[in-house]
Order: C-alpha cells, then sequence, then structure tokens
C-alpha cells in the first residue's frame, strides 16, 4: 500500500470545520458515524485531514448537522473537490524538498479572496525583487546550501505570481519605515527594491500603506502578519512568522484579534498615495 501524504494545512482546515459543525450539534464521534452510515474512524479521520471527502460528502454531513449556510457550504464542498482533482498545483512541484509550511502559505496565498500583511523588518515576500530577495536569503542561519538556496528563491519568486492571476486577491500591504531603511543587499539593491514597490503599487490589487517612525508604538510591533480572507469569513486564516517557524491560526478569537490589530495598524499609516511618496524619498535618499 502506497505511504499517505499528510494533510496541508487547508486539507486539515477542512476537516476542522467539519469537526466544529459536529460539535456545534452535540454529537460524539460514534453518534456521527451512525448518523452517516460509517464508522466512527473514517469520521475521525477525516475531521483530521488523514482522509479526503467529496464534496457531496460534504454536503449531506452539513444538512445532517443542520447547517444551512450556503455560501459556507459551497466554500467547504470546493475545497473538497480541490484536493480530489487530479491536477497539479505549481507548489507541488516543491513537495519533498520544502518544509510542508511554506507549501501551505503558497496555497493559502493562492486561494484567498484577499490578503492583508504587516511587516516590521522585511519586505513582504509576494513584493520582494529578486536581488532584494537574494540578500534577505543569504541571511539564513545555518547558510542554505547552493541547491537549496536557489530552490527557496526561485520558490519565493514564483508565489508573487499570485498577483498577475485574472482575479487577484485584494491586498493590503502595511510596511513599517524600519524595513525601508534595511540595508539588506546595499544601496543599490535597496534602491531597486524600493523602485520595484513603487511599480507595484500601481496594481488595482495591491494597496501600500507605510507606517512611519512619527506614529510611535503601535500593535504587534515585534511580529510579521499576514491575514488571508477565505471565500466567507468563517475560513479565514492568520499566518505569523517566528524564527521557530510559522503557525497558522484559525481559531474564532484569534481572527478577532488580528482583525482587530491590522485595523488600528491601517488606523496609523500613511494613506496610499502619501505611503507612495513616502517610499519614493526613502528611495532618493537610499
Amino acid at each position: 500500500m502506497p505511504v499517505r501524504k499528510p494533510p496541508t494545512e487547508r486539507q486539515r482546515r477542512l476537516g476542522a470545520e467539519l469537526r466544529k459543525m459536529r460539535e456545534r450539534v452535540g454529537l460524539t464521534l460514534t453518534q456521527a458515524a451512525v448518523m452517516h452510515r460509517t464508522d466512527r474512524t473514517t469520521v475521525s479521520n477525516i475531521e483530521s485531514g488523514r482522509f479526503g471527502v467529496s464534496s457531496d460528502r460534504v454536503r449531506v454531513w452539513a444538512a445532517n448537522y443542520s447547517c444551512h449556510d450556503a455560501r459556507y457550504i459551497d466554500a467547504l464542498a470546493e475545497m473538497a473537490r480541490e484536493r480530489r482533482s487530479p491536477v497539479p498545483n505549481w507548489w507541488d512541484e516543491y513537495r519533498d524538498m520544502l518544509t510542508a509550511t511554506a507549501l501551505d502559505l503558497a496555497e493559502l496565498e493562492h486561494h484567498a479572496a484577499a490578503l492583508r500583511t504587516a511587516q516590521i523588518s522585511h519586505m513582504p515576500g509576494l513584493l520582494q525583487h529578486e536581488d532584494y530577495a537574494r540578500a534577505v536569503f543569504q541571511e539564513a542561519v545555518p547558510p542554505l546550501a547552493p541547491d537549496d538556496f536557489e530552490r527557496k528563491l526561485a520558490f519565493r519568486l514564483r508565489r508573487s505570481a499570485v498577483l498577475d492571476n485574472p482575479r487577484p486577491p485584494e491586498c493590503t500591504f502595511i510596511i513599517h519605515e524600519a524595513a525601508l531603511h534595511m540595508q539588506f543587499g546595499g544601496r543599490k539593491v535597496v534602491r531597486t527594491q524600493l523602485d520595484h514597490l513603487v511599480e507595484q503599487s500601481e496594481r488595482e490589487s495591491v494597496t501600500i500603506r507605510v507606517l512611519p517612525f512619527a506614529v510611535g508604538g503601535f500593535p504587534a510591533a515585534a511580529s510579521s502578519t499576514l491575514y488571508a480572507c477565505g471565500p466567507v469569513a468563517q475560513l479565514d486564516t492568520v499566518q505569523t512568522d517566528a524564527p521557530g517557524g510559522s503557525s497558522f491560526l484559525n481559531a474564532e478569537t484569534h481572527l478577532a484579534n488580528y482583525r482587530a490589530v491590522l485595523d488600528r495598524m491601517e488606523e496609523r499609516a500613511l494613506g496610499p498615495t502619501r505611503s507612495r511618496d513616502f517610499i519614493r524619498d526613502v528611495a532618493r535618499r537610499a
């Protein structure tokens, strides 16, 4: 029997949503299995993301759990359909070569209806120029082997293709002034990166807002945050970065807290036009 691939974050999320449905109506795994005419182990494996589930089964289970939110159910059914599609995604080329977290991030960005991100010391990954990204990876600890270096660089640059989709996600990038001044790669690379930032800000789907030093303190000042909006609010996801790795959060409390954090940061940030002028000014002085 072939080895079963571990579930992706998106697959685990589908299972978790089915588990939430069951728990809302107060059913145990055994009771749900009887209702669905299957066994307890199958229900458990589907809820953990280890087993796939068909779109039709998602709809039947939702009906059995008295869930009548049509948009939510449609979104879950679409997630189930994706898993069973024989067509690979571009990030599948990197499976077994990069971390599962990196692949999960690319998948999250690809399916997001909108993206909100706050960056304190780096440029947002989706807006990084190749020379700048190369300079960032050169600071990796421990140092990356040459093949791994080029592979991670290529992967980061391919992620930015989401901005070129026929229907790209609406993206809001909050960038602290500190990131504009960080000299990754030296002055020439930084100027190129800042010019690239201005160019990307001209996209209809991209909004860049700068948080100047002058605003003083702000929430979540010590970490970078990505808030990915799903097709319905229940399927939003937060991704955070830390030296020990990335985390994906989707509990309602986490989502509400991070929305509030990003709202407060946007309130204090410069508007899109002033931000573009601010970046141009930093580039002239770089």
